[in-house]
């Protein structure tokens, strides 16, 4: 979702709206700026966007420390199973195609959004948190069977890191569709109001960084796991 998404309804504060031009037009009003901004204050949107940006790089942070123990910790299996014997090829993949579906869904409804059709945005909104919603069900699922089958958390380091780091984003899947649902109702009740537009807005970033973070659990962990 870019900021072009919603620029007809939430825009930068104009010449016209700022406080500091004192009354002055043209060029020479611009250069006389008093260092607030040629287009004087930002708006509510651009304020937003930029918080929910610090938010998201805050985020990503946790998630290098968490990969970074998982990197020492991913030989310390203590003689028990490793990547290789636990992990499942064939059910990342799918999991890997459902979060990925679910962003490009994601991003069909942002246009739908900018169309104003709310049967629209409300149907793709609905496919991305179906798809997620499965996604998170296989983790759930691969969790269980590997609990089941003695390899929790507590069987090794190897396996506290993996449940930390994976545990951990799937736990903002959980918290990202409970957000989405949130939001489908303030939509379907408030209409496409500049505010719910900012908070689908924040969704968007947030479920695309889910996205990336994914791949990247999908590579180290999965991929390197199953292979070494």
């Amino acid at each position: 979702m870019s900021d072009h998404a919603f620029s007809g309804d939430i825009s930068a504060g104009t010449q016209a709206r700022d406080p500091y031009r004192l009354n002055h037009t043209g060029r020479h009003a611009v250069r006389s700026a008093t260092g607030h901004g040629e287009g004087g204050p930002a708006s509510k949107f651009v304020t937003v966007t930029y918080g929910f940006w610090i938010f998201l790089l805050s985020d990503i942070i946790m998630f290098s420390a968490f990969f970074a123990a998982y990197a020492v910790l991913a030989k310390a299996t203590a003689g028990g199973p490793t990547g290789k014997d636990l992990f499942e090829p064939t059910r990342v993949a799918v999991q890997t195609g459902l979060l990925l579906t679910s962003s490009f869904t994601g991003g069909v409804a942002t246009l739908a959004t900018r169309r104003r059709s709310m049967a629209a945005t409300q149907f793709w909104l609905l496919v991305t948190g179906l798809l997620g919603a499965a996604f998170l069900f296989l983790e759930l699922q691969e969790f269980a069977a590997m609990i089941g089958e003695q390899a929790g958390p507590s069987r090794s380091a190897f396996l506290s890191a993996f449940f930390a780091l994976v545990g951990c984003h799937g736990a903002h899947v959980g918290l990202g569709l409970l957000w989405l649902g949130t939001m489908m109702a303030q939509l379907w009740v408030k209409g496409f109001r500049p505010d719910i537009l900012r908070r689908l807005h924040c969704f968007g970033l947030f479920w695309h960084a889910l996205d990336i973070i994914w791949v990247a659990i999908f590579t180290l962990v999965y991929l390197l796991g199953a292979s070494s």
